[in-house]
């Protein structure tokens, strides 16, 4: 996952060290020694916020009365005295309330079932209705078929709500339904639809897709390689690398018998300077980010304006040339080229054919696209009203204020008309971005990979983002998303982004968290699911409070998996869940259960102070040596986690003492290496790098990981780390380029005939 972030639409993300107010000198922190009154205790469970929880370290954390006050508040639900304690009486009004609420629905707001399972009682649905109103329910699938009137069964009560009394009764659905998102339907005696709610059936466990699938229908063994996008260039890259270089890092590696490539997340960033570097910390998770287009291959670059034309040459020679430089990259620097670019290429027109597809396009994307392009061209018009001409203005530092109207008003409404023509060209490059990922994927496909491209979703968005504008009815306000205390991060995270409001999120019948799915699996073999726990549960943190000081709010897992599951299967795609960190001991399992794999990285896989051994790794999951939150493993052996922290400031023990505890670590793998021969004989003695690197790996395809994670970084011989947890300007996180081990730029052009690559590919498929 994303440990950093940017400074970026007014929002400050704070470092760990700024986020404290209190004994920092020692890194105490105080928990309280009670726990919450019994009422407040039973009002927060109903609405699934923890007041305790079991530590990393095991033991029992009881959290802060004014953390569950605040959380409550994000749910709407305020029962805080005038002096900002607990009013008793205030929470056994909203626990009654509570327990109401189901009554006062016809039906569920949403129903999710697994259309495996065969007990009764998993299809029974209850309904309300006043005593005395006739009614009939039926499911409308999703071709229009209706199944119905489904068999009553019985009434279980009656309750007197404001004055009215309302009945219950049970329907049961019937046993055979097919997948897919459906509708019941409560029709009065008229026929008339008196209420409807989704019904979403979902596969108990997700497919394995046909093209790595054994004769059992089990997950076949497959490797693959993990890059970062932007990091990798060819010679035809505009300084950073593009969905274009996808394509061919397929080529290359499909080869190599690689059935997949893991790419971090293409989520969109700003639409203006400043755009923050973090791939985790986009505006949106359902929209790619136009960023990543290869402009050459966008219908229309070729019959631009002559004289836009000759203006840009200049400027896209001098992108070009930094390809082979191993200078930090400047985001910023390359979308105002390539912004340049496509608002030439659009203004140019759109041929007859092309506007047939682009119109197709965005009537199929609807409202959801409509409304991402309106808040990408508001934001525009803010920026250009609110800064100097002459953008002097330090772009990292700077913020600027994005006050917006809300999605739904007037002032919105008439927003659409007024920017009609910059809402399309935001429209027409999510259209060319949707193009280029298909045609990536057909090509991934065409070089013989099983999977393809294996999307990243980030685990948030932005605060002050598009989704965070437009679905801010099921994203709770004033609540940051984070992690609590661990021994890597001893005050926890806080990762600066608006979490989903469980309870709203249901009630829109899950269908923003489908569509974002659906979005990011369109032209996706695959998806990896960052911090997955998360569907289980969030660490949420009060704006304003430190990472320690938050609480877990409970998810329904049980829905948000199957409509993973429903989605990927859909798709033809695997899913991958990063499920690192503070793990519940059922989550794993129940992952497994429904078909989603874990994720193993080398270095955290351990017995004690030894490492694990490779027969005792899981089998279900993404296996690999390390990860872009890591350096790569020649940099890692070299001390670079350490070398980093110390020069950061960053460590909380004495250098020397992180020094030796660097040290005895690398010595302990390096005798389990020789023991186990995953270091072979001709390398005793004196191994270079690229043998301790190749031993590394070998000790990895000897697990039994379902699929094989090899980073470009270590093809190549890279040694700088990608992104350092705990920093922000600190270290250029996300802006490395892929360089070898000399700090030389290499181009994707140079793996063909490398005989590092070739080493080390050759080690783990042996």
């Amino acid at each position: 996952m994303n440990l950093s972030a940017n400074s970026h639409f007014g929002v400050t993300v704070r470092r760990p060290e700024e986020a404290l107010e209190f004994d920092t000198v020692e890194n105490e922190i105080t928990y309280p020694s009670s726990p919450v009154d019994r009422v407040l205790a039973e009002l927060a469970d109903a609405y699934g916020v923890a007041t305790e929880y079991v530590s990393a370290t095991g033991e029992t954390r009881f959290v802060a009365q004014e953390v569950i006050l605040k959380v409550l508040l994000a749910l709407d639900v305020n029962v805080a005295d005038a002096a900002g304690g607990v009013d008793l009486d205030k929470c056994a009004s909203a626990l009654a309330a509570r327990q109401l609420s189901a009554w006062r629905q016809t039906i569920p707001p949403v129903y999710v079932t697994r259309i495996e399972r065969s007990g009764d009682g998993d299809r029974d649905m209850w309904v309300h209705v006043p005593r005395g109103f006739a009614v009939t329910v039926q499911v409308r699938l999703e071709d229009d078929t209706v199944v119905g009137p489904l068999p009553e069964l019985g009434g279980d009560g009656e309750f007197d709500l404001d004055g009215t009394t309302i009945i219950e009764f049970w329907v049961r659905l019937p046993q055979q339904l097919p997948l897919g998102w459906h509708t019941i339907e409560v029709l009065d005696s008229a026929g008339a639809i008196h209420a409807s709610s989704p019904l979403v059936c979902v596969p108990t466990a997700a497919a394995v897709p046909s093209k790595v699938c054994n004769f059992d229908g089990s997950l076949r063994r497959t490797w693959g390689v993990m890059t970062q996008v932007y990091a990798m260039r060819s010679a035809q890259s505009w300084g950073q690398g593009d969905i274009k270089d996808i394509g061919l890092l397929g080529q290359w590696a499909g080869q190599k018998h690689a059935d997949w490539i893991l790419i971090n997340p293409l989520h969109a960033g700003s639409p203006v300077s400043p755009i923050a570097p973090s791939p985790y910390l986009p505006v949106t998770r359902r929209f790619p980010s136009p960023f990543y287009l290869r402009v050459d291959d966008v219908p229309g670059w070729s019959s631009i304006d002559p004289a836009a034309a000759a203006a840009l040459t200049s400027q896209i020679d001098a992108l070009k040339a930094k390809n082979t430089t191993a200078e930090l990259l400047d985001r910023d620097e390359v979308w105002a080229v390539k912004d340049e670019a496509l608002t030439a290429v659009y203004a140019a027109g759109l041929s007859p054919a092309d506007a047939e597809a682009f119109d197709a396009f965005r009537i199929e994307q609807g409202k959801g696209l409509e409304d991402f392009a309106l808040w990408c061209a508001l934001v525009e018009e803010r920026v250009h009203q609110g800064w100097a001409s002459d953008r002097t203005v330090d772009p990292f530092a700077s913020d600027y204020p994005i006050d917006l109207p809300p999605v739904a008003s007037a002032e919105s409404e008439s927003a659409r008309i007024r920017l009609a023509d910059r809402i399309g060209y935001h429209c027409w490059l999510q259209w060319c971005v949707d193009e280029q990922l298909r045609e990536a994927q057909a090509d991934a496909s065409a070089a013989g990979m099983g999977v393809g491209i294996v999307h990243d979703l980030a685990v948030g968005v932005h605060p002050d983002g598009a989704d965070a504008w437009a679905l801010s009815g099921v994203l709770a306000k004033n609540i940051e998303v984070g992690a609590p205390p661990d021994i890597f991060n001893q005050i926890g995270q806080t990762w600066s982004q608006p979490p989903w409001r469980p309870d709203a999120l249901a009630a829109a019948g899950f269908i923003p968290f489908r569509d974002m799915l659906r979005t990011i699996l369109r032209h996706a073999g695959g998806v990896r699911i960052d911090h997955i726990l998360g569907l289980f549960r969030l660490w949420w943190i009060p704006t304003g409070m430190p990472p320690y000081a938050g609480t877990y709010v409970r998810f329904d897992h049980e829905a948000l998996l199957g409509i993973l599951a429903l989605e990927a299967q859909r798709a033809g795609a695997i899913v991958i869940g990063e499920d690192l960190g503070t793990v519940e001991p059922w989550v794993q399992g129940v992952l497994r259960e429904r078909g989603l794999l874990g994720c193993n990285i080398a270095w955290f896989e351990t017995d004690g102070p030894n490492p694990r051994e490779a027969s005792h790794w899981r089998d279900f999951v993404l296996g690999s040596v390390t990860v872009h939150d890591l350096p790569p493993t020649r940099g890692y052996i070299r001390g670079e986690a350490v070398r980093i922290r110390a020069d950061l400031g960053l460590l909380t023990t004495p250098v020397e003492q992180a020094w030796e505890g660097f040290h005895r670590e690398w010595s302990t793998w390096q005798d389990f290496l020789r023991s186990r021969g995953y270091l072979q004989a001709q390398d005793w003695g004196r191994p270079t790098e690229d043998e301790w690197i190749e031993a590394m790996h070998r000790f990895l395809a000897a697990t039994p990981s379902r699929m094989l994670g090899v980073a470009l970084v270590d093809l190549v011989g890279d040694v700088r780390a990608q992104n350092q947890p705990g920093t922000d300007m600190e270290y250029p996180n996300w802006r490395v380029p892929l360089c070898d081990e000399n700090g030389t730029a290499v181009l994707l052009e140079e793996l063909a005939g490398s005989q590092r690559a070739d080493r080390l590919v050759a080690t783990v498929l042996s």
